[in-house]
């Protein structure tokens, strides 16, 4: 199967903060590539024992990474997760036994959405934000969801091919 590819393509020859933007862009619209054309429960379909993750897992983990940098790092607020149950301090999102896969990709989009808004309201890539103890740039923001979207989409090519036989060619 030949999933179309409708990523827009990264500039060659930009500004640092355009190409950050633009990986990262590209990065989730891969994410989404490899879900494309799967039902609930591909989406929700294992890897391999005793591993949790799922195509539908890394999308839930994706938004709550997105809502973690940029909404709760960058824009300093104090968000919760729609997946977390009351009192839970654990990581939520990679358990999707039941997981509504039309409510994990809006609230994905949301998230994305939200942190594009945060992106495109900053000053500059010097722009900070909090998290405990630590400062973060805007800059190292980007650059590091670009690496865990490039991460998660390497498990997410294995995934797929493993479901359907579709590699990222």
């Amino acid at each position: 199967m030949t999933l179309q590819d409708h990523r827009t393509p990264v500039p060659h020859a930009a500004g640092e903060r355009a190409t950050l933007t633009a990986m990262l862009d590209f990065q989730r619209g891969t994410l989404a590539l490899k879900c494309a054309g799967l039902t609930p429960d591909q989406l929700r379909e294992r890897a391999i024992p005793p591993s949790g993750l799922s195509l539908l897992g890394l999308v839930r983990h994706l938004a709550e990474v997105e809502r973690g940098w940029f909404r709760d790092t960058l824009g300093g607020e104090r968000s919760r997760s729609p997946w977390a149950s009351p009192g839970s301090t654990g990581r939520v999102g990679f358990d999707v036994d039941g997981a509504d896969v039309d409510e994990a990709f809006a609230v994905w989009r949301e998230e994305c959405a939200r942190a594009r808004a945060i992106v495109d309201a900053a000053a500059s890539l010097d722009v900070t934000g909090t998290s405990g103890e630590e400062t973060y740039s805007l800059r190292y923001v980007l650059a590091h969801m670009i690496e865990e979207y490039a991460r998660h989409n390497g498990h997410a090519d294995l995934l797929r091919e493993r479901l359907d036989g579709t590699t990222g060619e």
